[in-house]
């Protein structure tokens, strides 16, 4: 039971990230109820942005779920989700750009989404075995399976880390694109704005959940030490 008290470094991060989510839903909902003046579609304007910025030949698709947009580099493909795919509220028409731009960021190079991209398989691999490789380690009290878990985990922690300059130039591109292409004026980007904003301290809230979880192994593992 030594490490139960450590359970307390969870909270934060928990709450952290309650209060993100909650800030998405509350900005997406409000932004949802505002059109863009000049009626484009989220799916309309993506298409237009990646034609007109380097990646042409990534793919518009509609996919289901709520906010389940995504970009995928090794698909080339940019998929928008039921509540953004048709739509022209400037909610949508955010998300969609945000999601362009991370399209132009892969066809230009950008070297954070590269390295996240390619590291992707091994923290998968690693999130899914870092929690059994820890446990046996301390079951069986062998310090080198609990040092691997930690380091497994600590990948999570880099993708993470890396995971924010990448979303932070999608919004950056997204709201610099929509204003200077014309699609939005200066009123309609601040709600957009709202919204990529919200959605990026989610971000920040997964960064700072999955430090205090390390730290948790990391405390567990000296406690451990210090008990034998």
């Amino acid at each position: 039971m030594f490490y139960d008290w450590t359970l307390i470094l969870i909270l934060p991060g928990l709450i952290f990230g309650l209060i993100a989510q909650a800030r998405v839903k509350s900005a997406f909902n409000h932004a949802s109820r505002v059109f863009s003046h000049r009626g484009y579609t989220a799916d309309d304007i993506a298409r237009r942005l990646l034609q007109r910025h380097g990646a042409p030949n990534v793919a518009v698709t509609a996919t289901k779920g709520m906010l389940s947009d995504h970009y995928s580099p090794s698909q080339k493909t940019l998929a928008l989700s039921e509540n953004v795919y048709g739509q022209s509220s400037l909610a949508a028409i955010g998300v969609a750009a945000h999601e362009a731009g991370h399209a132009i960021q892969d066809a230009e190079g950008y070297s954070f989404l590269r390295f996240r991209t390619a590291i992707v398989p091994v923290v998968s691999i690693g999130s899914n075995l870092s929690p059994i490789i820890f446990m046996l380690g301390l079951i069986l009290s062998m310090d080198p399976l609990v040092n691997v878990g930690i380091i497994l985990f600590a990948l999570t922690v880099v993708f993470s880390l890396i995971t924010l300059p990448v979303e932070f130039n999608a919004s950056k591109r997204a709201k610099k694109l929509l204003l200077a292409d014309g699609y939005l004026d200066s009123q309609e980007i601040k709600y957009v704005d709202k919204v990529l904003d919200a959605a990026a301290l989610t971000y920040v809230a997964s960064l700072v959940s999955a430090v205090l979880q390390l730290l948790r192994l990391i405390l567990i593992s000296n406690s451990r030490r210090r008990n034998n």
